[in-house]
């Protein structure tokens, strides 16, 4: 079965979510290239990114599901993996370069967490 094939209105959103990615996918490059520090660049790039790989999947979703009459869902296994790894790779990234930064003699980060001591008992 053709692309073709598919009902009007799939077609038109399939066409929307892709389209709705590429504008996502756009302002995360715009988000890199417009915030200043590094620390300002972490955060919202991967959050647009994976709204971004969100309608991707959800438009291949509807057009595979389309083409074979029944839901294909196989490809929910890339945006689990997406949704698991880019927040826990961004965490990485942001603690090494403030581990960097810190022993560089860097002032304008903030100083490492030290647990308090405890109170004298009297």
């Amino acid at each position: 079965m053709s692309a073709d094939a598919l009902p009007q209105w799939l077609q038109w959103l399939i066409a929307g979510l892709l389209l709705a990615s590429g504008v996502f996918a756009l302002a995360a490059a715009w988000g890199l290239v417009r915030l200043s520090s590094f620390y300002q660049r972490m955060h919202p790039p991967a959050l647009v990114y994976v709204g971004s790989s969100w309608c991707v999947t959800l438009a291949s979703i509807l057009f595979f599901s389309g083409q074979q009459q029944g839901p294909q869902l196989h490809v929910w296994i890339i945006i689990i993996l997406l949704s698991i790894t880019v927040p826990i790779t961004t965490v990485l990234l942001s603690r090494a370069a403030l581990f960097r930064h810190r022993v560089a003699g860097r002032t304008d980060v903030p100083e490492a967490l030290r647990p308090q001591a405890p109170a004298p008992q009297d």
